[in-house]
């Protein structure tokens, strides 16, 4: 089974530049977006669009903004749109689909914002979102946390660490909570096959033009618990896949 995220930022945008034929290619048996900034009923239909799956989508209330969205072969069990807050569900940053092997939770971390104006919301997203994942694990649940965490967890995640010592993305009280996530039990990964690889990235900045130069960052991620590392048979990232400002990541599990 191969699970995919992206990040599309606006999906109507990543449509209208093939983004279909890119996912055709790829043939995941899921796959996970984010930043869709769309209801489903605004994703226009296209005689190449995914007719072979089931679509789930969690928005933002607000027009243009957020959301997550689930596209899948099999059909869940159970779809749960957000984490019961409203705060945090008003902008469509969590969709969970459960199936009989996983619970597959698709999120997109908020952004810090540049002057750090939304640290505060983030932090306690983040805590919000440890606590549902160690009930979950608490459970025995096997988890796949999939998504754009805006978070870069160490030196080598970035390409000038040094330079975004007090940047969003990158701030001690952001990284510190990927440390907690890991230690509730869960595995990055990428990290678990590829732990000293650099200069893998999954998101580049448009306004300086670094992704010819890959000069990114790694925010993008597979977290899984421990109880599905023994079907874990490969984690990737495919940075020549465009049309958005990250790339998509993903997983081919053995189950």
């Amino acid at each position: 089974m191969k699970l995919l995220s992206f990040n599309v930022n606006g999906l109507r945008a990543a449509i209208r530049k093939d983004l279909w034929s890119s996912l055709k290619k790829i043939n995941p048996d899921i796959f996970c977006l984010q930043e869709t900034k769309a209801k489903a009923e605004q994703v226009p239909p296209d005689l190449n669009s995914p007719t072979d799956y089931h679509s789930y989508f969690h928005s933002a209330l607000r027009p243009g903004y957020s959301g997550t969205a689930t596209y899948s072969r099999p059909k869940p069990q159970e779809i749960i749109n957000g984490l019961k807050i409203k705060r945090f569900d008003q902008e469509g940053r969590v969709l969970i689909t459960k199936y009989p092997q996983f619970t597959l939770i698709n999120t997109y971390f908020p952004h810090t914002g540049r002057a750090l104006e939304r640290l505060d919301y983030k932090l306690d997203f983040c805590r919000t979102f440890y606590h549902f994942l160690k009930r979950s694990l608490a459970q025995k649940e096997k988890i796949i946390c999939c998504g754009d965490l805006n978070i870069a967890h160490h030196e080598i995640d970035l390409a000038r660490p040094h330079d975004n010592l007090k940047n969003a993305g990158f701030l001690p009280q952001e990284r510190a909570w990927m440390d907690r996530f890991l230690a509730l039990g869960l595995i990055d990964s990428f990290r678990h096959f590829y732990p000293q690889k650099p200069d893998q990235y999954t998101w580049w900045s448009q306004r300086t033009n670094a992704r010819p130069r890959n000069i990114g960052w790694r925010i993008d991620y597979f977290l899984l618990s421990a109880n599905l590392l023994p079907h874990l048979k490969k984690a990737f990232i495919l940075p020549q896949v465009l049309g958005s400002d990250h790339c998509p990541v993903g997983i081919d599990l053995n189950l």
